[in-house]
């Protein structure tokens, strides 16, 4: 299964959102590899590779490609992390991003209801007042 990047602040005017919709495709590309890399599935795909690719090495006498050091497995699990380690960092980066977009919306929305509270906390005030006075 290839895990999807949909989250659910896809409301309308939620800065995330309008911040993903600006995405370049280079940038989806990273964020989709990341997700993908991260995965169970795949790190169990690329457990079962690499322990095909060591048997086949040490059992068949005839096939053998890369005999027991492994040079060639190593310079490919090299080239591998080289490339994905920026892809990585990329996509953390704009995590980062997006949490700090994040973050600032939910402070601005804490503070409006913090305001709208207040206001109706005074409006309570004007009604006891009121109901006092009444009573009188």
């Amino acid at each position: 299964m290839i895990p999807t990047l949909i989250h659910k602040e896809e409301e309308n005017g939620h800065p995330v959102s309008e911040a993903r919709k600006k995405l370049t495709m280079g940038q989806r590309m990273a964020d989709y590899m990341s997700a993908l890399i991260g995965s169970w599935g795949f790190i169990l795909f690329f457990i079962f590779i690499l322990l095909s690719w060591i048997m086949v090495n040490m059992v068949a006498y005839k096939l053998r490609w890369d005999p027991y050091p492994f040079i060639l497995l190593n310079l490919m699990l090299s080239s591998l992390a080289a490339i994905q380690a920026p892809i990585i960092m990329m996509s953390q980066n704009r995590q980062a991003e997006r949490d700090r977009l994040t973050s600032k919306y939910d402070y601005a929305v804490n503070r409006k209801a913090e305001r709208e509270i207040q206001n109706m906390q005074k409006d309570l005030e004007e009604i006891k007042k009121m109901l006092g006075e009444l009573k009188k």
